[in-house]
């Protein structure tokens, strides 16, 4: 098996996304520079580190949009991330006040925990999951 080991955020506004993630989630975000490489927009990368190399789970990157933004009720073409959560209403809030929206309310997945989809101030829809055994 493979093992996805590297997610990329993509944003038409890279300083706007590393406030959001880092209002919302605490990630660690810094702007990487390739040695020799002139740092055009184009070509700028943000390192996204999301918790420690103990703990289960990956890194990424957050990068400037190469293309137009998804359209406001346009299908996912694309991965969608989800990110683990303690307290699902309270990222929920914390995603309203740092500028995102709910795509797709809170729901039970039965056995696993409580599931919502968001979108990013980016309009990038992530998922984010509270484990509850017991959610019905």
């Amino acid at each position: 098996m493979n093992k996805v080991i590297h997610f990329e955020i993509h944003a038409g506004d890279p300083k706007r996304a590393v406030k959001f993630y880092r209002d919302v989630f605490g990630w660690e975000i810094e702007e990487w520079t390739m040695p020799g490489v002139e740092m055009k927009d184009e070509n700028r990368y943000w390192m996204v580190t999301t918790g420690p190399e103990t703990e289960p789970g990956i890194n990424g990157g957050l990068i400037f949009r190469q293309g137009p933004a998804p359209a406001e009720g346009q299908p996912v073409n694309a991965y969608v991330c989800t990110i683990g959560v303690a307290d699902l209403d309270g990222s929920a809030d914390r995603v309203l006040k740092a500028g995102g929206s709910i795509a797709v309310p809170r729901m039970a997945v039965p056995g696993i925990g409580w599931l919502m989809y968001c979108k990013d101030t980016e309009g990038n829809t992530f998922g984010m999951l509270q484990p509850d055994e017991n959610a019905r």
